[in-house]
């Protein structure tokens, strides 16, 4: 979804898109602020900044930026204590910002982080401030751990945000916002189709890159051919780094050994990919117990039709489509048949991918080229999956249909649906959100929500599992959003996720991960529908 704020109030500096850096590091993080400000994204702006840089400064403005934005609410409260009066101007509040995070978080000298803030003010065109800039610095230079710990004591969220998480979390709500302000971990995950995660680990530590292996256990239960459910579980492996490191330095990431993904990112392409092997092995079952040998309905079992819907930047496919190529019980091409003589095994893949904007359409296929997961990848190896991407609008798109023919046919076997979100659980990624995001955005995003939700459903097939995820820790947005989905869709019913899950908080419908341990992966929220009628 995309970021959205209101602009700040007397910005005389209103950095575009194209931001042009000059001047000191300090000033160049400061416009990166500024224009954070007025509504662009750390993703858009953070390169800019850094590829201006001189390779000695870049760690520096990094760290200077993150955790300045990590900590920008904590310290906007902390700044409106020190000063004797209101500082309305956006420019002077985050230049004395910055000041106060090499005091507090970073440990820069006092002589060089108040000299240097306050010549960048200058440089900024607001040499009238350098005396308040100054004063206020030296004020907390003189006792840094005491207002480090005022700093800390509370969350640095906006007020509404955190008021919106003490009703959802109330249990949790004071682990969750003082997580929310700290890095995440870097996690990989392994290219199964390639190699196993117990062998990267070992080429990692050729590359002296120390990386523990992390297992995530999921159980559900999964509707069988007599209509009851049969308990099923599986294993997830992924690599948690104990330092973050470049992807270049990481071995043959080039080559599509691995990727960058968070753990609990990682829960998804293995939870569609068993619900619908489960869909599968039970229409084999019926199908035998019926003793039916139609040709329409071999066929159908011939072929798998499965969407990933907001695919972009296509970590998630990227996943399915490994596990679909890897030659192991995960792939789909390797479902267990009840009768090997009779039952006929899937031959055909069709794999439908789509996001509404073609620059992040881009991305995915830059992502599967580099995994060697693209088009023609596929069509080289010796199983048959075809793959459409396609800049689509997941509110209207139909499959096969135009706008003016749409149906709403059911086609898909299966369909993962990341949801667009307000993203509040990757706020340890990406803490410009807590910038960018607004209170009318929840509503806005549930209703999208809703919306794509209420297309999709009918191009479900019967019998078929639709994966509902988001990166959000709200409520309205995750498990309220099922419930109400739930009441007006009759076919559908939520799959119950069993105790075997070693992730996450079971919730009324699904389950909910919080990024409260800083060794554990950022908020997530899964709840797996099924489709109830005859397939």
């Amino acid at each position: 979804m995309r970021q959205t704020s209101t602009a700040p109030r007397n910005n005389k500096l209103k950095p575009s898109s194209n931001l042009i850096m000059n001047g000191s590091v300090r000033v160049r993080v400061i416009r990166t602020l500024l224009a954070i400000q007025n509504g662009q994204s750390l993703s858009s702006v953070l390169d800019p900044l850094l590829n201006s840089l001189h390779d000695g400064d870049k760690g520096f403005a990094h760290a200077l930026l993150l955790t300045t934005l990590r900590q920008w609410h904590a310290l906007a409260r902390l700044l409106d204590t020190l000063a004797d009066n209101p500082i309305d101007e956006v420019e002077v509040r985050t230049t004395i910002q910055v000041g106060l995070v090499q005091l507090l978080y970073l440990e820069v000298a006092d002589h060089a982080a108040i000299h240097e803030t306050v010549e960048a003010a200058k440089e900024i065109e607001f040499a009238h401030s350098t005396g308040l800039v100054n004063a206020i610095l030296r004020k907390v230079a003189k006792n840094p751990s005491k207002f480090r710990k005022k700093c800390d004591k509370k969350h640095s969220l906006p007020n509404w945000l955190a008021y919106q998480l003490k009703q959802d979390w109330s249990e949790q709500y004071d682990e969750l916002t003082q997580g929310l302000r700290q890095p995440a971990p870097m996690f990989l995950r392994v290219n199964s189709a390639v190699t196993s995660v117990e062998e990267y680990q070992h080429a990692l530590d050729g590359a002296e890159i120390d990386a523990d292996i992390v297992e995530l256990t999921t159980g559900f239960k999964v509707a069988n051919s007599s209509e009851s459910a049969t308990p099923t579980t599986l294993s997830t492996k992924g690599l948690r780094l104990h330092q973050s490191t470049a992807v270049n330095a990481l071995p043959e990431f080039a080559l599509g050994v691995a990727s960058v993904q968070d753990m609990h990112a990682q829960l998804a392409a293995p939870i569609i990919n068993k619900a619908l092997m489960a869909k599968l092995s039970a229409e084999n079952n019926s199908a035998e117990s019926a003793n039916t040998d139609s040709d329409s309905d071999e066929s159908n079992n011939n072929e798998l039709h499965i969407l990933d819907a907001c695919a972009a930047p296509g970590g998630k496919l990227a996943h399915w489509l490994e596990l679909i190529s890897a030659n192991d019980e995960s792939s789909l091409f390797h479902v267990k048949q009840g009768n090997a003589e009779t039952s006929p095994a899937i031959t055909d893949i069709k794999v439908t991918a789509i996001d509404n904007e073609a620059p992040r359409i881009e991305r995915i296929r830059e992502n599967l080229q580099r995994l060697n997961l693209s088009q023609h990848d596929l069509q080289q190896a010796e199983k048959s999956v075809a793959l459409n991407i396609v800049c689509a609008d997941a509110t209207r798109w139909q499959h096969g249909k135009n706008k003016k023919a749409a149906t709403n046919e059911p086609v898909f076997d299966a369909i993962l649906l990341d949801s667009p979100c307000t993203a509040t659980g990757v706020i340890r990624r990406h803490p410009d959100i807590s910038i960018l995001r607004t209170e009318e955005d929840i509503e806005q995003t549930a209703l999208l929500q809703a919306d794509i939700l209420h297309n999709l459903w009918p191009q479900l097939k019967a019998g078929g599992y639709l994966l509902y995820v988001t990166c959000s820790i709200l409520k309205q947005e995750n498990v309220e959003q099922m419930q109400d989905f739930i009441t007006h869709h009759n076919d559908a019913v939520a799959i119950e996720f069993t105790d075997d899950c070693s992730w996450g908080i079971e919730q009324a419908i699904g389950r909910q991960c919080l990024p409260i341990d800083s060794a554990s992966g950022d908020g997530f929220y899964y709840a797996l529908l099924h489709k109830q009628g005859l397939g």
